[in-house]
């Protein structure tokens, strides 16, 4: 076993490869000499609406009579909506993702919840990620996590590299927690690329021409040409521009899910990609900051479409928003909504069967002020296992959830 006091004497010019680790991770080490993904591999990419978006006035039931009922000041008129259908309309301020709804590649799924639910950030963050409901299995994997841990099975070639990967400030999200697969993170893609000088001035030359030696050298060899290889990857997917009609909100989205688009034209081994857009908890003043939000979503998720169209990756890729609960029917005394319970998860891509799945609650028929829940999330969950991800739903969810007819073509990956 190599320990890190042997490490520290097999060196390259003074710098140690116990420094590896924090500035090239090591999925991007494997993937530099993995095959990568199979062409057909599906990925998903989840963006967590933080706070607890306003399903209302995302989906908008225009022709409930709850709806002017109850939001006099947040009220959205009719004539400035996206209209879905002669009964629903989009916020305004999604017009680029009323683009998606055009091309057929924007599926929403109203009324999401849970049973029993719960008004609190945490406890409700926790159920969704967890996809489980007793507190005492929130610390366990996730619901992501538990599905690509299926992957690993006797007898089956095992992925290279991370499985998921977060793009953010911070920890990876409970949702990709697993057993077996792996789940890295990063912020942007320079955080990925070797300073100047590392290991010295011609350092790969030096590290190629170490000789095998025993275990330790070779493991020493190979780790270092593995991170100078994967930091020239990630230089030149830097540098790289597809040519498409692409244009990214500049705004933190934006670039996580321009980031995002550059390691999946990398063919890098992660199926599932995952990032965050924070600021929903709308207590007060909610309709200037709601539209902001909504634009800087819609923008983002059209813009990397239109990218993965450009770099013929879009068939490989689907994006669900979710948001831990929705808001209360009635606007409070702030212009603002309080915790609700339903929720709206949308999903785009070229795969998803576009339009309006599952029924939308009424705004009249309220339990505790509140619409009631019409569609299990884990139904959502088992979809995207099943259906897109080609991963058994039953062993990450558990039985009962029959899976959504949300995709255009059910089947493996």
């Amino acid at each position: 076993m190599f320990t890190r006091r042997d490490l520290f004497k097999r060196t390259l010019d003074g710098a140690t490869l116990v420094a590896l680790a924090p500035t090239v991770p090591v999925f991007l080490a494997r993937t530099a000499r993995a095959a990568g993904t199979k062409p057909d591999s599906r990925v998903l990419v989840v963006i967590q609406l933080d706070g607890g978006n306003d399903a209302i006035n995302t989906l908008v039931p225009f022709r409930d009579e709850g709806y002017a009922k109850n939001r006099k000041s947040l009220r959205l008129d009719e004539k400035q909506l996206i209209k879905v259908n002669g009964e629903l309309g989009l916020h305004p301020g999604l017009r680029q993702m009323g683009k998606l709804l055009e091309r057929g590649q924007l599926a929403l799924v109203p009324g999401v919840g849970y049973p029993n639910p719960n008004r609190s950030h945490f406890e409700s963050m926790a159920i969704w990620h967890s996809a489980r409901l007793d507190p005492e299995e929130h610390g366990g994997p996730g619901w992501i996590g538990r599905g690509l841990d299926t992957q690993y099975r006797a007898g089956k070639e095992q992925p290279a590299g991370a499985s998921s990967l977060f793009v953010g400030e911070g920890p990876p999200p409970a949702a990709l927690r697993a057993r077996r697969a792996a789940v890295t993170s990063l912020d942007r893609l320079d955080d990925l690329v070797l300073p100047e000088g590392w290991a010295g001035k011609n350092g790969k030359s030096r590290a190629a021409a170490m000789p095998g030696g025993d275990d330790l050298d070779a493991y020493v060899r190979r780790s270092t040409l593995d991170a100078y290889a994967a930091s020239e990857r990630v230089t030149e997917l830097t540098s790289r521009r597809t040519e498409s009609d692409a244009r990214y909100p500049g705004t933190a989205l934006g670039g996580r899910l321009q980031t995002i688009a550059r390691l999946l034209e990398a063919d890098l081994s992660a199926r599932v990609f995952y990032t965050v857009q924070g600021g929903y908890d709308t207590h007060a003043g909610q309709s200037n900051t709601h539209f902001g939000l909504m634009s800087e979503l819609g923008g983002a998720v059209k813009a990397f479409l239109d990218d993965l169209a450009a770099a013929k990756l879009a068939d490989r890729v689907i994006v669900m928003g979710f948001s831990e609960f929705g808001r209360r029917v009635a606007e409070n005394s702030s212009a603002g909504t309080d915790h609700g319970t339903a929720g709206l998860v949308f999903l785009a891509g070229d795969g998803v069967k576009d339009g309006v799945h599952g029924k939308v609650p009424s705004l009249t028929d309220l339990v505790d002020g509140d619409p009631k829940i019409t569609t299990d999330f884990r139904r959502v969950y088992a979809s995207i296992l099943d259906d897109w991800l080609g991963l058994p739903s039953r062993q990450a969810l558990g039985p009962g959830f029959e899976p959504l007819p949300i995709f255009r073509a059910a089947g493996k990956a």
